[in-house]
């Protein structure tokens, strides 16, 4: 290894690459070229990756949504057209008989898919606002947070059908004085008072409900509005492993046994799989990836063979001096090793530079696509990655690098010295 420091070594090296200096800085373009385009591309699609993964961070990635809609064919004595309707009992049975199934959250509301939104009262104010009535595992799904000093909905007040309310920071812009509190103030939702107990901050990214979504328990709710036992619509998560494909097939297969629909109507039960669309998003970013990954060493590869040909014409230049250092008793290893050397310096020099070209265009790139309106977050690429890319830079200079030296290893000093 002494033969890394060695000064004269080194002066050799550049004083050969300072003879070709066009040639050189041309062939070490091709493997700049191909890391600036490994940490380009993988940079953007990790971006994108990290974009998606800040929208969808309020809500479960694997989760969906079901409702009843109406049959399409005519079945066990029903005929086509039968309306579809949820029942809490239909959230027990799929939660024992579907083990994919993490959470499940039964809900009703009022204020969305065509029905009017509720009329709400605070003193002179008022505004009309959708209103659901939850579970307080519905936050296991979709992450409400809730100012300091109030709280979500729990069970005692799903036990006790309690008269409370959670509103939204909008809601209480408008029905509340700037600096007023509404934690355990009352307001009037159509003709029934409920006290605030918490206010639920507007989510960054994906969000199941408005800023002004009002939410009460499910108890409450059948009893104020006679709804038995009907449900609206369930949201769902299944577990991180699970093939979220699949578990929307096998929840509409049991909810079409369970309702005695035909096993081949799709259309009774309409759906809507988060998990599905997330994981195409996540699969495209993935395959940019790795198509990066193939273009970049491509390219570095195309541009480590440059190198080696820079030197295979070099060393034919450098005959007679290569004999010279023969002749006064360089040993075959001692050369061998500068050519090499040579070999790895150029392509991690070329490395180095494109990486940090890349790394300069990421920081624009993200300087430009902070205040876009886009999935879009922090393109960069990860340390191992780089440190990968260059160890393998690394190793094809040194392979390539032992075509040129065993050439000049294999002149022999007396031929060399004859050389014109």
């Amino acid at each position: 290894m002494r033969f890394l420091f060695d000064s004269n070594v080194w002066q050799e090296i550049f004083g050969s690459i300072s003879k070709n200096k066009t040639r050189t800085i041309i062939t070490m373009i091709g493997v700049l070229w191909g890391i600036f385009v490994y940490i380009g591309l993988s940079g953007a699609a990790k971006g994108m990756d990290n974009g998606f993964e800040s929208v969808f961070k309020t809500v479960s990635m694997n989760s969906m949504f079901v409702w009843g809609q109406s049959t399409s064919k005519p079945y066990d004595g029903f005929k086509t057209g039968r309306e579809m309707q949820l029942k809490l009992k239909d959230v027990t049975t799929l939660e024992n008989r579907i083990p994919e199934i993490q959470y499940i959250a039964p809900r009703i509301t009022q204020g969305q898919f065509g029905s009017d939104p509720v009329y709400t009262v605070r003193g002179q104010k008022s505004g009309s606002y959708t209103l659901n009535g939850d579970y307080p595992v519905y936050t296991k799904i979709s992450t409400k947070k809730i100012y300091d000093g109030g709280r979500f909905l729990n069970q005692e007040d799903i036990d006790q059908a309690r008269r409370v309310i959670v509103i939204g920071e909008r809601t209480q812009q408008e029905l509340f004085e700037k600096n007023e509190n509404p934690i355990g103030q009352s307001i009037r939702v159509g003709n029934v008072y409920f006290q605030v107990i918490g206010v639920h901050k507007l989510a960054q990214g994906v969000s199941f409900d408005s800023d002004s979504a009002l939410f009460i328990p499910f108890s409450t709710y059948r009893q104020l509005y006679n709804s038995g036992e009907n449900v609206g619509y369930l949201c769902i998560a299944a577990y991180d492993d699970a093939d979220v494909v699949q578990v929307e097939k096998d929840i509409k297969a049991l909810l079409r046994n369970l309702h005695r629909v035909d096993p081949e109507d799709e259309r009774a039960f309409g759906s809507f799989n988060l998990g599905e669309q997330f994981a195409k998003v996540s699969g495209f970013a993935k395959g940019l990836t790795f198509v990066s990954l193939i273009v970049g060493i491509a390219t570095i590869l195309a541009g480590v063979i440059g190198i080696g040909n820079i030197l295979l014409i070099s060393v034919k230049e450098r005959t007679k001096e290569l004999g010279v250092r023969r002749a006064l008793g360089a040993t075959p290893s001692e050369v061998r090793n500068q050519i090499i050397l040579e070999s790895v310096f150029l392509t991690l020099l070329s490395g180095i530079i494109g990486i940090i070209l890349g790394a300069g265009v990421l920081a624009l790139i993200n300087n430009l696509t902070k205040d876009i309106d886009f999935p879009y977050t922090n393109p960069t690429v990860p340390i191992p990655y780089v440190l990968g890319a260059l160890a393998i830079m690394v190793i094809l200079g040194t392979l390539i690098g032992l075509i040129p030296a065993q050439r000049a290893v294999s002149i022999r000093p007396i031929d060399a010295l004859r050389e014109e």
